[in-house]
């Protein structure tokens, strides 16, 4: 008889990068091993477009009442499953009841993923005022109760390996042929430089903003960001897409030289690379602050580029505009850095074996 997976995941199917590439890809994969899966989302659709936005606080609480009531009525159906898969955590508000339920109460054990310092406060500025709700403190206990623990890179298994030792490092990955499946053009006579990412973390981009300022001055060239909020820079070479999902590889395809900036603090040390792991797929020169998993991904002038200070960012962008050859060479090794190591292909048997039990 074939065994039945729950997905207890925070957002709805097909939303969130954290979802689907830490674990949506490999749907497929479980599928023909046999597996049912059942996907039980916290958030509905609705929900989900809104949590995040200014305002509207009664539909918010209204759609967090819901999910409650949809995860207490899990409760009574989780007895079906024969493996529980839970993301971050069971709900997005409150402390751990559900889990504690599950293992306590219920006897379920659980495979635990997570892919940021999520034991760090976190919240955009349109939520600040209810982020205690969140009760970052819970996370040691969803480490300590789980069965297995799947962690996106190996400063977040060291801490979670405070709690339990059972813990793997999976990285985030990339679908090279289903998804990420197109390459950029390094033969555009224009370059892009080129920057995605949500709302939350267009700040990273101020300490960037002044050098763009300072190199269009100089050089022809188009900086793209593809956010889900228009960036409010000052910039004669400033393009915005909208992030979408059903456009997402043609729009980030149009970049050549893509960044990544961080700070280096505890929460970016947390991160698992994902955006350098996007441009790499798609054969754009990459260039990324050396923090956290960013210092594994890339090898220097081989497959992508470290910038740390402002002087370092400023030498390595001049670098990639005025040599495009270069831009190409590093585009087409930072491919196969991502298919021998961050693809669904090249961690698909590492995944499944999560399941497998004695």
């Amino acid at each position: 008889m074939s065994k039945t997976i729950y997905f207890i995941v925070p957002y709805p199917i097909g939303q969130a990068p954290s979802q689907r590439f830490r674990f949506e890809q490999y749907f497929p994969a479980l599928r023909e091993q046999g597996y049912n899966l059942e996907i039980h989302p916290f958030l509905d659709e609705k929900t989900w477009g809104i949590v995040h936005k200014e305002g509207g606080f009664i539909q918010k609480a209204v759609g967090i009442f819901k999910s409650f009531l949809r995860r207490i009525r899990l409760l009574f159906r989780v007895s079906k499953s024969d493996i529980l898969f839970i993301h971050r955590e069971a709900a997005q508000v409150g402390p751990p009841f559900l889990e504690w339920i599950l293992v306590k109460l219920l006897h379920k054990k659980y495979i635990y993923d997570f892919d940021d310092a999520i034991w760090l406060p976190n919240y955009s500025e349109s939520n600040a005022r209810f982020h205690r709700l969140k009760a970052y403190w819970k996370v040691k206990f969803l480490f300590k109760w789980a069965e297995k623990i799947v962690a996106g890179n190996a400063y977040l298994a060291s801490y979670a390996q405070q709690f339990n030792p059972n813990v793997q490092v999976i990285p985030t990955t990339i679908d090279t042929i289903h998804h990420h499946n197109m390459v950029c053009n390094h033969a555009n006579e224009l370059p892009v430089i080129g920057w995605t990412g949500s709302h939350t973390t267009l700040h990273y981009l101020e300490m960037i903003v002044p050098i763009i300022a300072e190199l269009e001055k100089v050089y022809t060239f188009h900086f793209l960001v593809i956010c889900n909020e228009k960036p409010s820079f000052n910039l004669q070479s400033l393009r915005y897409i909208p992030w979408n999902k059903d456009t997402e590889i043609h729009d980030l395809s149009q970049i050549t030289i893509g960044i990544m900036p961080l700070q280096n603090d505890p929460w970016s040390a947390g991160k698992c690379g994902f955006k350098g792991l996007q441009y790499m797929a798609l054969e754009i020169a990459t260039i990324l602050s050396p923090v956290g998993v960013n210092k594994t991904i890339v090898t220097e002038n081989h497959d992508g580029f470290f910038a740390d200070t402002a002087e370092e960012w400023k030498e390595k962008l001049i670098n990639l505009l005025e040599n495009p050859p270069l831009r190409n060479r590093i585009g087409k090794n930072a491919r196969i850095t991502i298919e021998n190591r961050y693809s669904v292909v090249s961690q698909t048997t590492t995944f499944l074996s999560l399941f497998e039990t004695e």
